[in-house]
């Protein structure tokens, strides 16, 4: 299937032909036909799918076909978790519309307002926002989007997982009634499925294949090591693959901070990205990690959704997620493209449960290995050996239940604290 076939624009057509494209993805082929029908949307689609180009191109076909007389007003709002994802919109945006009659503007918090307020007074077609700054200008009476006429939440899941729930039925609530609506989220999770119920009207269902699928050139690499020592393993594999260019990912922004420090002190250049970081820093930091003026960006998963960083050789995580689709977007950082590249988990006990729920999400069991001088001692805590411990020892010759105190002698000893701990999925907010 090409794009000719979905019905889209000579100048459309251009415009991706210019950029390199000629077949659309999966999510593109179902969803830019339904879009362009005008019917709300409800897509189950990850980072890497392509997604982006699947509602952007029919908004823009949309827009340019039915053009408003008189001074421009956003006639089509996106919404987006953080400030890169907006950003990456807004740059494919502008690249597909290069041959349209059509303006677009991107505004996020942690910059000087001043500067999106000016473009915002000259007029747009299509604006893409965080919340928190949408909500901010509009309550400081600087726009207006009373004239929305497309809706788009992207990344919809990531977005209730970041506490904008309250933010985004304040916003519904002062947009036209009568609009099209499109959500797009990684997972179908009941808070989804409500807020969805709330927004779509007889909405088209799209459902593509995992991202973990399209990774195929991707190299699984699982490393056992103890907890204390992730940090003194992952400067040597670093320095004795003389890696040049590493994208890390940890569960905290603390966590980001301290690997950072520790990196540095080792003589490996790196910048940490969270959500603590100005827009400026996070902006200073992707952009000397991909001119090479950095070896290492340690980031937090919420940081590093719409980080878009071409042939991305290493992707380590330093602590698994906690939500199994994580880790198929964080891996989904290299290996684009078709270029080859390496996803790599430094794994300690307290870890193993996390990494089963990936096994089960990936179907395939992941080799586990070992490096010389990092053995992990946590050994006797895994679950094979506490299963081993369980066989009955046919030598074994059973105690009387009373010692000489006359208290209860108990068979086994007591599990250590480890044993009863078990990773929770975790829906709150994060990052």
């Amino acid at each position: 299937m090409s794009f000719t076939s979905l019905g889209l624009s000579e100048s459309l057509l251009k415009a991706l032909e210019k950029k390199g494209y000629t077949e659309p993805s999966p999510i593109q082929q179902k969803a830019i036909p339904l879009v362009l029908k005008r019917h709300d949307l409800l897509a189950s689609a990850q980072t890497g799918t392509g997604k982006t180009a699947g509602f952007t191109l029919p908004i823009l076909q949309i827009l340019s076909e039915n053009p408003r007389q008189g001074r421009r007003n956003i006639r089509s709002l996106i919404l987006t978790p953080t400030r890169e994802l907006a950003a990456q919109i807004q740059d494919n945006i502008r690249a597909y519309s290069e041959f349209l009659d059509i303006r677009s503007t991107v505004i996020f918090g942690g910059v000087n307002q001043a500067p999106q307020v000016a473009t915002l007074k000259n007029g747009i077609d299509i604006l893409i926002a965080t919340p928190g700054r949408l909500l901010d200008l509009y309550q400081q009476r600087l726009l207006s989007i009373a004239n929305v006429e497309i809706l788009v939440l992207d990344e919809a899941d990531r977005m209730l997982d970041m506490g904008f729930a309250k933010d985004i039925k304040r916003i519904l609530a002062i947009l036209p009634e009568k609009r099209q609506n499109l959500l797009f989220s990684a997972t179908f999770s009941l808070e989804i499925k409500k807020l969805a119920s709330g927004i779509l009207h007889d909405p088209e269902l799209v459902e593509v294949t995992p991202e973990v699928i399209t990774a195929e050139k991707v190299t699984h690499k699982i490393i056992r090591v103890d907890k204390s020592q992730k940090p003194n393993l992952l400067v040597k594999l670093i320095k004795d693959g003389d890696w040049q260019q590493v994208l890390i990912f940890t569960r905290t922004k603390h966590g980001a901070n301290k690997l950072s420090e520790r990196l540095d002190k080792s003589g490996i250049s790196s910048a940490a990205i969270h959500g603590n970081k100005t827009q400026n820093a996070r902006t200073k930091a992707l952009s000397n990690f991909k001119s090479g003026d950095i070896k290492v960006l340690v980031a937090t998963d919420i940081a590093a959704r719409g980080l878009d960083i071409p042939l991305l050789p290493y992707v380590i995580n330093f602590e698994l997620p906690n939500v199994p689709e994580d880790y198929v977007h964080r891996i989904g950082r290299t290996g684009r493209a078709g270029a080859g590249g390496d996803a790599i988990s430094l794994v300690s006990m307290d870890e193993m449960d996390y990494l089963k729920a990936i096994q089960k999400l990936l179907s395939q069991t992941l080799k586990s290995e070992i490096i010389k001088g990092f053995e992990p001692t946590e050994a006797e805590d895994t679950p094979q050996v506490k299963q081993e411990q369980r066989k009955p020892n046919p030598n074994f010759r059973k105690p009387n239940n009373q010692n000489a105190g006359g208290r209860p002698q108990h068979k086994e000893q007591s599990r250590t604290s480890s044993d009863n701990k078990k990773p929770k999925r975790f829906f709150g907010k994060r990052d």
